[in-house]
């Protein structure tokens, strides 16, 4: 037997390591994918697999393949889970997935492996995408199967020379490009105010600069392509733009969310770049596109994002949301400009070749091109239906 394991290079998925080998029999490829986690060494965690007994490591950046793939998706959809998650962990997942059938195929594995728990959202998008690519592999998930409390994997650890992280969080943290995501520990109780410990990417908005620091984006059919005037790879755009608003105290978000099981959790959010390049494109939408188009994109942006959330990247009501959101996003050009101020931003400025906005029209002074006596006519049509209702309770 032969599996395929999504690896971190944490506690768990160690654990995981010598749990599958001892309760499995199998034998333990790795794969670890570098998805702008920061500080992690690649190198440093296949040494560690190789110890634990992989006969196998897979380590890939594939952060080109995250913002091209998963995030611009995310971005033309202008995707926030329940009106306020930008959706970090939740498109990631399913670039692991994706890699994981890929090569359990190739090394002709019959297994993956993750280690997503019994009650979160994770062991969805990582397994729905695994049974779309190969509905024939064998999912093992051992975290939900052992039953350790975090004590007994140490215990376990330390009965099987597992090297145990030192310096250990309070928190349970997960982040890459999009998003930093910080959850248990003392968030758990939900009346409980996240200590600037828990804080990474992001100034206290106490001790942000004490001027505002003003940002100009610019898009080209929805993807970011410029910042401040330059044209900049989307990449370096990202981590230049979490740096920015971050230290102005931009991205913090702290919500009570619904995840898939029915449970409700309480999850603290880092997402300076998200929460900025999301703001900037919906207003650049609402200078390009039509009335009807803009209203018509917020329910399917709320359904995309459920999609993404519930793990159903590849469901193909999805992709066919995604054929209309690429769609839209063809006159979806321009440069917003936003004032970042002690955690807080707002749109400043916004321009378009495409823009939808007449001076003309909308102004009040002697340039008013406007016909007001349209309106009388617009008016009587309009009213027409209520007009009728209020002529019918006239009679009772």
């Amino acid at each position: 037997m032969k599996t395929v394991l999504a690896y971190s290079g944490g506690l768990d998925t160690s654990v995981c390591i010598k749990w599958l080998q001892e309760h499995y029999k199998t034998d333990v490829i790795t794969l670890t994918l570098e998805l702008g986690q920061g500080e992690k060494d690649l190198k440093e965690i296949e040494d560690k697999a190789k110890k634990m007994g992989a006969i196998k490591t897979y380590s890939l950046d594939v952060r080109e393949e995250f913002v091209k793939d998963y995030i611009n998706p995310a971005i033309k959809a202008n995707a926030l889970y329940e009106n306020k998650y930008p959706l970090g962990t939740a498109i990631a997942r399913p670039l692991i997935g994706k890699y994981l059938a890929e090569i359990a195929m190739k090394e002709g594995a019959d297994s993956v492996a993750h280690g997503a728990t019994g009650k979160g959202n994770d062991q969805v998008r990582f397994e729905l995408t695994v049974r779309a690519m190969n509905p024939d592999l064998k999912i093992l998930a051992p975290v939900r199967e052992w039953g350790l409390t975090r004590d007994d994997s140490i215990k376990y650890a330390k009965e099987h020379s597992i090297p145990i992280p030192s310096g250990k969080s309070p928190y349970s943290v997960d982040e890459n490009l999009w998003c930093r995501s910080i959850e248990a520990g003392v968030l758990e109780n939900p009346m409980k105010e996240p200590a600037e410990d828990a804080f990474r990417w992001t100034t206290s908005p106490q001790e942000a600069p004490d001027k505002p620091t003003y940002v100009e984006i610019e898009f080209e059919k929805g993807i970011p392509v410029g910042l401040n005037g330059k044209r900049v790879p989307e990449l370096e755009l990202l981590y230049k733009l979490n740096e920015i608003c971050g230290k102005n105290g931009v991205g913090r978000i702290d919500m009570i969310e619904d995840r898939l099981v029915g449970i409700k959790s309480r999850e603290v959010y880092e997402c300076p770049a998200a929460v900025a390049l999301l703001e900037a494109h919906r207003e650049l939408e609402r200078l390009t596109l039509t009335r009807e188009e803009n209203l018509f994109k917020g329910i399917l942006e709320n359904k995309w994002s459920q999609m993404a959330y519930f793990g159903q990247w590849l469901e193909p009501l999805k992709e066919d949301i995604d054929a209309f959101m690429d769609k839209s996003q063809e006159v979806v050009s321009g440069m917003i400009r936003l004032k970042l101020y002690k955690g807080g931003m707002i749109v400043v400025g916004r321009e378009s070749p495409n823009s939808l906005y007449s001076l003309a029209l909308a102004t009040y002074d002697k340039k008013d091109a406007f016909d007001h006596k349209m309106a009388e006519g617009f008016l009587k049509l309009w009213g027409l239906p209520i007009e009728m209702v209020g002529r019918r309770k006239m009679k009772k």
